[in-house]
């Protein structure tokens, strides 16, 4: 279950469809070793199709984190000693993510600003977690598969 602004909770289905019909894309906060034990690919395809666009995590299982990038979702790492707890967040922030631009480098620090309903910010860094120059590609083009057709497209 999950709440669409203030609202009741709500099956997760259903909120992630408002928040694409409005424009708004998902970040996904997570713990330790994010998407162990999960059926890998179809754990990264399944948040790409329900709009999430990052995944800021405290760690990340080292296949799931490539087929996040692999579907064009950012992995983000919480820096050493941060989490969701020692930051405060609650998921009802809306989460501005800077530097993720034609600059952004593997392992690169990226800036997030959390705005709380109540106007106050929470900014920290995190580490990109996209960890080689062919996987920048694959997040700028919004996958692998958009990048290996762009690719071909070109000759």
């Amino acid at each position: 279950m999950s709440r669409y602004g203030n609202g009741p909770a709500e099956p997760i289905y259903d909120v992630a469809m408002k928040h694409k019909a409005d424009g708004t894309a998902m970040v996904v906060i997570g713990g330790k070793e994010y998407g162990t034990g999960s059926s890998r690919d179809w754990a990264a395809k399944g948040p790409r199709l329900l709009g999430v666009r990052a995944v800021i995590a405290e760690s990340f299982e080292r296949i799931h984190r490539s087929n996040l990038v692999g579907m064009g979702i950012l992995p983000l790492q919480f820096k050493p000693g941060q989490n969701r707890e020692s930051l405060g967040l609650t998921g009802a922030e809306v989460f501005d993510i800077a530097g993720i631009g034609d600059d952004l480098k593997p392992r690169h620090d990226v800036k997030v600003v959390a705005r709380r309903s109540d106007g106050k910010n929470v900014e920290f860094a995190t580490t990109c977690r996209i960890d080689t120059p062919p996987e920048i590609e694959y997040y700028r083009n919004g996958g692998i598969l958009q990048a290996v057709v762009r690719k071909m497209l070109k000759g």
